[in-house]
């Protein structure tokens, strides 16, 4: 085999020019692979190319050759992704409210990298996200790794909240104070990710938006709140919690026309309890806490939804009627 100073590289090189230049609709030559490999400096021959395109092969890639008009053809069949799973997670990075505009274009060219160029293109028509609403904290991603490493060792939190002002600028909740809780779980709902976490002094299960916690510090004090948490269902709680707002938890009881089955299932899953009444309409239970969020999310279904009991909840939507019809004349 010739040797030449690079020739540790070889394998290399080989991979990237697959993984860039190859897919199921673009291939390469044998004296393409030679003339790549000479650019950077590699003499090889095609006896030694077959050898390593075998062992690319026995390592995981997939690699084919088929012959056409006398000519080879080689092209990597399977990256590690597939074109639609990549579009799948620039997708999800692009309606993520909580990566900014800069962040989201940086992963983006990060997932592009796992596609051939050719696919790559296809992914950047897909990039929009310059004038999409995207949080403007950057250290979300360290806040993250923050909690996580708090997690893992078992220990509490402390970290300052931040909100906004009706100037557009941002204070700390609190004067400042620091909050300090035991983080148990992350989440990510309504376009936001969310701390579910324990707090000590107040005995209860509390969430707060990553993106606004600020200086957050791992303690040296273990966890609170595992014996509440070894029963807690994360799915359950962002089922119940109306835009990620807490209330009273109560058993609600709706009658609804038929054509809002789907609303319901959407929103709490296959597993609710549907029961038909009469002909066009179905009653449904669901365990929700009840906030001026679910009240608004109740009338946001129109005349086709109405709360049934407990008479507690059917009073307060009496009392947010009479609020709107007020409000509105």
């Amino acid at each position: 085999m010739a040797k030449g100073a690079n020739q540790k590289m070889k394998m290399l090189y080989l991979m990237k020019l697959f993984i860039e230049k190859t897919d199921q609709l673009h291939y390469l030559t044998m004296p393409e692979i030679i003339k790549y490999l000479a650019f950077h400096k590699i003499e090889a021959e095609r006896k030694s190319i077959y050898t390593d395109i075998d062992a690319l092969n026995q390592y995981g890639f997939e690699i084919k050759g088929f012959q056409e008009k006398g000519k080879y053809y080689y092209h990597l069949v399977s990256g590690k992704f597939e074109l639609a799973e990549l579009k799948l997670l620039v997708d999800a990075v692009q309606s993520s409210k909580f990566i900014t505009a800069k962040k989201s274009n940086e992963l983006i060219r990060k997932i592009e990298s796992f596609a051939s160029e050719y696919e790559a293109q296809e992914l950047q028509r897909q990039v929009f996200v310059t004038n999409r609403i995207k949080t403007m904290n950057e250290s979300i991603y360290y806040n993250v790794d923050g909690i996580h490493d708090a997690i893992n060792h078992n220990k509490k939190i402390s970290f300052q909240y931040a909100e906004w002002t009706i100037s557009k600028k941002e204070r700390l909740k609190k004067e400042g104070a620091l909050y300090r809780i035991s983080p148990w779980a992350l989440m990510w709902a309504n376009e936001n990710y969310y701390l579910v976490a324990y707090d000590t002094e107040n005995c209860m299960i509390k969430h707060f938006r990553v993106d606004k916690m600020r200086s957050i510090q791992v303690e040296t004090q273990a966890r609170d709140g595992m014996e509440q948490f070894e029963k807690f269902d994360m799915g359950d709680y962002a089922k119940r919690t109306f835009s990620m707002y807490g209330g009273t938890l109560e058993h609600v009881k709706l009658e609804c026309e038929n054509s809002l089955i789907g609303v319901i299932v959407d929103r709490f899953g296959q597993d609710s309890m549907v029961i038909p009444k009469g002909k066009d309409h179905f009653t449904v239970g669901m365990d929700v806490e009840v906030s001026p969020q679910y009240l608004a999310w109740v009338f946001g279904l129109g005349a086709g939804a109405k709360v049934l009991s407990p008479e507690n909840v059917v009073e307060q939507m009496r009392v947010e009627a009479k609020r709107l019809t007020e409000q509105y004349g």
